[in-house]
């Protein structure tokens, strides 16, 4: 009897999930990537999605089919659903199941009903979104769990209250996103596409989560490093904190404790470590860091993380001209610009491996660095670059454009400070505070870059000043492009195709010369294109042999470039994107345009070149 049950039981399961499936498809208008038939409706992206606070056993994937309906702005919460929509991805994309714009004068409600597993009683339990673009309010069993404006930070609500003692949970989550027809940080989104302008993101796009704590647990950690002092310094963030708690550090190495110290809960801990074994692209070396919260002899809650040895900073070389130098020494820097864009996701990779791939092949061509282009990835993304020994330069999504922008360093023409409104200038402050917050742990990133070309720029000084003294220990880059001032640690000019550089005796005695983008050669390939028409790059190429004889000669420029006081560059750009055919790779990721093993050997060119400090 028992085994009849069981059998049916699992028929029944059986036409539940291909019901379930049965409920979503692919929205098959455009190219897709070859992982998007790999994605399992049932768990996508079901990674832990947080690698620099891991507690293993006390958390659950919320990703997967949940309801939808797009309503007026105007209009209460709801109790009737369109359909399904899978999370985590974005509403317009093809793999939402969806493919459907909102605009400013509707909202987009999910509903999900969930389970809390049994080893969560008792505890605390927080749910966590990894980023849902823009402003979401999350209830749940009716009443509000909280509300959060930004589209690229993580957040997370104390849910415990809310909850009922058993059975299904409701979550339900209200978002709204005006796009560019708000003034919010929004990136490379517009509502009508076109050029360098890409499809709107709507709603959530990173994993949805739930995770047990105690009730005193430790919020976040921040490790900062310091190779000069041989020193790492920990702090942690401890909610509920008593009198008498304290926090226990250890770094590890080859499993093997190097360095421990206990201190107060609300102290800092300074780690010694004498044999200290340096990060670098070369030798992406990470130690693993145990944090422990500590009440008597009782750890309360331990998290698992790592970190790096590795330090980012300026001096002048023998000429006087300033250098960006890595762990003391003078390390060309040169990598794609990388937008993380996916036709069949847009903002979300189809899968782990989707992302992983991208990495791996740049790393193929022979790239040290990347510059994270008006976009925040998921930590997962940071996380692998860290392993891999890839720099980041991290961008902050920009918005609330409109003001000129002045593209040659030094001159005075057209450019002009954006006037934001009080409002807009507090969703950029409180945005790039959380962006900054979110991503300090991840020793890839040794930039940050605050403005991109004027986009929205304003107050440059202020910003860049307050940058530098959130995080004294990276770079800042505060216009990329310009418009420019005296302002960070960089220079950065953009100039397309060929490669050019700020002149040296005008700007190199106080910053560091970079060019931040250059290239964008187009190869525009039949079957791999998002539209038909309208497809560009800055200077188009019919084959791809002449594309790359084309490449070769910036390659040979950019090395007399480097003795002059060239520190980094940034070519234009991973893959293509919608309306760019000017990627290394097509958008659906299904060709190579050059063989990466020749493009390596192009790259080793430029760090062969050597530079006297």
């Amino acid at each position: 009897m028992k085994k009849g049950i069981s059998l049916l039981l699992l028929v029944l399961s059986q036409f539940a999930v291909q019901a379930q499936e049965k409920s979503w498809s692919l929205v098959r208008e455009r190219i897709v990537t070859p992982w998007a038939a790999q994605v399992d409706v049932n768990a996508p992206l079901p990674e832990y999605p947080r690698p620099q606070l891991v507690r293993n056993n006390n958390w659950k994937n919320l990703n997967g089919l949940w309801n939808y309906t797009i309503v007026p702005k105007n209009q209460k919460a709801t109790t009737k659903y369109e359909g399904k929509i899978l999370v985590p991805f974005a509403v317009e994309s093809a793999l939402s199941g969806v493919g459907r714009r909102v605009g400013k004068d509707s909202v987009l409600w999910y509903q999900h009903n969930i389970t809390v597993p049994t080893n969560m009683r008792g505890k605390k339990v927080l749910l966590h979104f990894g980023a849902v673009d823009w402003q979401t309010e999350v209830f749940v069993n009716g009443k509000s769990a909280g509300k959060h404006e930004g589209g690229f930070d993580p957040f997370s609500f104390d849910i415990t209250k809310l909850l009922t003692r058993s059975g299904n949970q409701e979550i339900k989550v209200r978002v709204w996103d005006p796009t560019d027809d708000g003034p919010q940080p929004r990136g490379k989104q517009i509502n009508k596409p076109d050029g360098i302008w890409y499809t709107p993101v709507t709603g959530i796009w990173q994993t949805v989560w739930l995770e047990a704590v105690p009730e005193t647990y430790i919020e976040s950690t921040k490790h900062t490093p310091d190779i000069d002092a041989k020193t790492l310094t920990v702090s942690a963030a401890v909610a509920a904190a008593k009198p008498g708690d304290q926090i226990r550090v250890q770094a590890l190495a080859g499993g093997k404790v190097v360095a421990e110290q206990v201190v107060a809960a609300d102290a800092t801990a300074v780690l010694k470590l004498e044999d200290q074994h340096l990060w670098s692209p070369d030798d992406p070396y990470l130690y693993d860091l145990k944090v422990a919260l500590v009440r008597g002899s009782k750890a309360l809650d331990q998290v698992d993380s790592y970190f790096a040895m590795r330090k980012i900073s300026m001096a002048p070389d023998a000429a006087g001209i300033q250098r960006m130098l890595l762990n003391n020494k003078f390390l060309f820097q040169y990598g794609p610009l990388d937008q993380g864009w996916w036709p069949d996701g847009l903002y979300t990779p189809p899968t782990e491996a989707a992302m992983v791939w991208d990495i791996d092949r740049l790393k193929d061509m022979g790239f040290n660095m990347i510059r994270k282009h008006i976009k925040v990835e998921p930590a997962r993304y940071y996380n692998y670059c860290d392993k891999n020994g890839i720099l980041l330069w991290q961008d902050m999504p920009s918005g609330d454009l409109g003001n000129g922008w002045e593209n040659h360093p030094g001159v005075i023409d057209r450019a002009t400070d954006q006037k934001r409104t009080p409002e807009s200038e507090g969703y950029y402050r409180k945005e790039w505070d959380r962006i900054m917050t979110s991503l300090h742990n991840f020793p890839s990133i040794v930039v940050w870059v605050p403005f991109n070309e004027a986009w929205g720029q304003f107050k440059t000084k202020e910003i860049t000043d307050w940058t530098i003294q959130k995080d004294p220990s990276r770079l800042v880059n505060s216009a990329s492009g310009g418009n420019f001032t005296q302002d960070g640690h960089i220079v950065d000019l953009h100039n397309y195709p060929r490669p050019a550089m700020p002149d040296p005796e005008l700007f190199g005695a106080k910053r560091i010369l970079v060019l931040g983008e250059f290239g964008g050669l187009g190869l525009p390939l039949t079957g791999h294109l998002w539209q038909e028409r309208d497809n560009w790059g800055y200077q188009n190429f019919k084959s791809a042999d002449s594309l790359f004889t084309r490449y070769t000669t910036f390659i040979d420029r950019m090395t007399e470039l480097i003795p002059m006081g060239l520190s980094a560059a940034v070519y234009t750009q991973t893959t293509d994107v919608e309306g760019e055919v000017n990627g290394f790779i097509t958008y659906d990721r299904k060709v190579i345009k050059i063989e990466p093993k020749k493009l390596k050997s192009e790259s080793k060119k430029l760090y062969d070149v050597k530079v006297a400090l």
